[in-house]
């Protein structure tokens, strides 16, 4: 069994391998490729090609680049311009887009190495395979609780909220934080979906909820302003914090 934790990418970013098979240098291929990605794609980096790109200095993105960018432009127009990583008087920031893309990346790695039980969790953002694995969501007001734990065998989990790093995801139709939600979860069939969507969704506020669960294969756990719970039918919980305390924080991706 594999199990590391590192920092990448400004998280921490966890590995667990249950499959006695596959070498210990599945890890550094994935943590590997975690550390190009922020290299290549950080809009905090001078030197990145993201950074280069949006000052004019190349003058076509690589296919990496390419793919994610026309991802940002579908949920752009997708959501009415809610999401938008080309606001007026700041740098391209495709950061919630990267995330969830490299992540599931690091997933097809691990595939492809042989794992077929696993667990990466990028910063609360998780994706699984050969469940179930039980993923829990942090409560929007308390760090040491849970607000709901859900029950998944492969796919991914994310969630956008103002509790780590405050208003900071804006609504691109009038550039100011979007204040609407406390938190929103998305389960989709790849990271790629999920964490883009949760940020699509949070950034359109509680319009967002409906638009994210319309969207084929995916569900959503949202909490709105007014503390209410809201959630799609087909959202895999298995138990929430409505009627008490709630789980703990022990509960996090952890087999069922």
């Amino acid at each position: 069994m594999l199990h590391r934790v590192e920092h990448v990418m400004g998280f921490p970013v966890s590995l667990r391998v249950d499959d006695e098979t596959v070498p210990e240098s599945a890890a550094d291929t994935v943590f590997g490729w975690l550390r190009e990605v922020d290299a290549r794609f950080s809009p905090f980096k001078e030197d990145s090609e993201v950074s280069r790109y949006d000052r004019g200095e190349l003058s076509e993105p690589s296919a990496d680049l390419a793919g994610i960018l026309d991802l940002c432009e579908h949920y752009r127009k997708a959501t009415g311009g809610a999401f938008d990583v080309r606001l007026p008087g700041r740098r391209l920031d495709p950061c919630a887009v990267v995330k969830g893309w490299s992540v599931q990346r690091a997933a097809e790695l691990l595939g492809a190495a042989g794992a077929t039980r696993f667990v990466l969790n990028a910063g609360g953002d998780v994706v699984v395979s050969g469940g179930p694995w039980r993923v829990g969501v942090r409560h929007p007001d308390h760090a040491d609780q849970l607000c709901t734990v859900l029950s998944l065998t492969d796919g991914a989990v994310a969630t956008s909220a103002r509790y780590e790093r405050g208003d900071h995801i804006l609504d691109g139709r009038t550039g100011r934080p979007a204040t609407g939600l406390l938190s929103l979860t998305v389960v989709a069939p790849t990271l790629t979906e999920a964490d883009s969507v949760a940020t699509a969704a949070f950034a359109m506020g509680p319009e967002g909820i409906d638009w994210a669960a319309s969207l084929e294969g995916c569900e959503v756990f949202a909490v709105d302003a007014e503390r209410r719970v809201l959630r799609s039918p087909g959202f895999p919980a298995v138990r929430d914090a409505r009627s008490g305390a709630g789980p703990t924080a022990d509960d996090v991706t952890q087999p069922v």
